[in-house]
């Protein structure tokens, strides 16, 4: 028998720094240099969703795309969330699911929209035929050297995008979704480990983590659990539009133990595995996946 090869985490991915970039928030993934690997190529299902209905939040690229294109290779179906301006890229992502045999429904809009959440959980309820996977991935991330120069607006909006939507998203859904159930949210190492220039956006994550597990708590009666993800350095569009400094995207991750940067399908497995039922004892809690720079 061929003994199957092993990767080596140090050198399966990119390692490379990368080279400076800069696009308009929120970022096309399709014209990134290099591009992210979501899984589109390597990322094999083993028909761990079969038959459920996802919602994926900042779909259409990076850590989102990663899950959306793993959940539909798992058997589910599945509804991605993100701004209009990232169309290209969500038709991609559309796409990757149609070739796996699953439905995928496009919904298009702004998550700092109280009410957009409302009918974006309608719609993905409605056109998937139920609802029983939420995926909040989609983020705001806006590099800020200098409290003095931290907008009202830019305060207020990452707030929104990242802690809002989740409340709004799930009061929304909760009438829909069935015990067994899963909601998995995104934090980050930001929650434990923040950067100087990115206080708002790593405060967010923190309040995304106590939200994760008072959330957990509360619907554990109804057999929902709810779970958390917390990337560190994930090289995505994110980090390009604004994200990161400029000056840091050469070294971005090379300061990790695997002394690189993650991709995105480095999260699709833990993404699918607290979406399904073999994490069925799993709730309340925040799986790392971080190159070695560890939560806590």
């Amino acid at each position: 028998m061929e003994k199957k090869k092993i990767r080596n985490p140090l050198t399966e991915y990119y390692t490379e720094g990368y080279p400076k970039q800069e696009q308009e928030a929120p970022g096309v993934q399709a014209d990134m240099t290099p591009k992210p690997d979501c899984g589109e190529y390597s990322y094999k299902g083993n028909n761990r969703l079969e038959g459920r209905k996802a919602l994926v939040t900042g779909g259409d690229s990076g850590i989102g795309r990663a899950a959306a294109i793993a959940f539909a290779r798992e058997g589910a179906d599945v509804a991605i969330n993100y701004l209009p301006s990232e169309q290209r890229d969500a038709e991609e992502v559309a796409e990757w699911i149609k070739k796996a045999g699953r439905k995928v429904v496009l919904i298009p809009g702004d998550l700092k929209d109280e009410e957009f959440n409302k009918e974006m959980v309608e719609k993905a309820n409605q056109e998937l035929g139920g609802l029983d996977i939420l995926a909040l991935v989609a983020g705001k991330q806006v590099a800020t050297e200098k409290i003095e120069d931290m907008t009202t607006e830019q305060l207020r909006s990452t707030f929104e995008v990242n802690v809002f939507s989740l409340f709004w998203t799930v009061k929304a859904a909760l009438k829909y979704l069935p015990a067994g159930a899963t909601i998995v949210t995104t934090s980050s190492i930001q929650a434990y480990q923040p950067s100087a220039i990115l206080a708002d956006y790593a405060a967010s994550k923190s309040a995304i983590l106590a939200a994760t597990r008072a959330l957990a708590k509360q619907l554990a009666p109804k057999g929902i659990r709810v779970n958390c993800v917390g990337p560190g350095p994930i090289w995505t569009a994110l980090e390009i539009s604004g994200g990161q400094l400029q000056e840091n995207l050469p070294d971005f991750g090379q300061d990790t133990p695997l002394k690189r940067s993650g991709q995105p399908v480095e999260l699709a497995g833990v993404y699918v595995f607290l979406a399904s039922e073999e994490s069925s004892y799993v709730t309340a809690e925040i799986y790392g996946v971080t190159g070695g720079n560890h939560l806590g």
